[in-house]
């Protein structure tokens, strides 16, 4: 696995894609070869508790939350690591130019850096932290649920409820996948 050293691995899509389950098992491969990996995540995501991330498949992975992306280099001096992992990067309070930077920084340090994220919020409007990861990474995994709508490839994670908020956490009481033409019937109805 020595060919990712120093890489940028981005996985986003949907909510319901299965992103923080490649991630997950990204982990789980370096792992076993014998990386020393390190699983962070925003502190802002509170869904399953702050020391750990949680996938809809229900697998759970340790992971330290971050306030601040700077804190990761705190992180890494106490420990000699070669693969870092960040769930949940568009929820990351940096502006999106100082996230790339330091992700840029840590692979140029040969560490490998993988992120997992949605790619656009409910309203199908692109993060930006999502937006500027995606041509600077070395690989790229557009994953895509399946539309609850219809069971063909999945657009955007539809908002079930009406709060108009641009972050609501949340799983399937107040989201559902849906492809760009039943998002777009709903759209149309409301």
């Amino acid at each position: 696995m020595h060919q990712y050293k120093g890489r940028l691995i981005v996985h986003t899509g949907s909510m319901f894609s299965g992103k923080t389950s490649s991630l997950e098992g990204d982990v789980k491969r370096f792992s076993i070869a014998g990386y020393r990996v390190l699983v962070f995540k925003p502190s802002l995501d509170t869904r399953c508790g702050a020391d750990e991330i949680l996938s809809h498949d229900k697998k759970s992975t340790r992971a330290y939350a971050l306030e601040d992306l700077r804190e990761i280099y705190d992180y890494l001096k106490e420990k000699e690591v070669q693969v870092v992992a960040i769930d949940e990067v568009q929820f990351l309070s940096n502006p999106s130019e100082e996230v790339v930077e330091i992700l840029t920084d840590l692979c140029s340090q040969g560490i490998t850096v993988i992120v997992a994220g949605l790619d656009m919020d409910f309203e199908g409007r692109p993060f930006e932290i999502t937006k500027e990861l995606m041509p600077v990474a070395d690989y790229l995994h557009k994953h895509h649920a399946v539309c609850t709508g219809c069971g063909t490839d999945a657009w955007v994670s539809h908002r079930k409820t009406k709060d108009k908020n641009r972050v609501v956490l949340g799983a399937t009481e107040e989201y559902e996948p849906l492809c760009r033409a039943c998002y777009e019937k709903i759209e149309k109805r409301d």
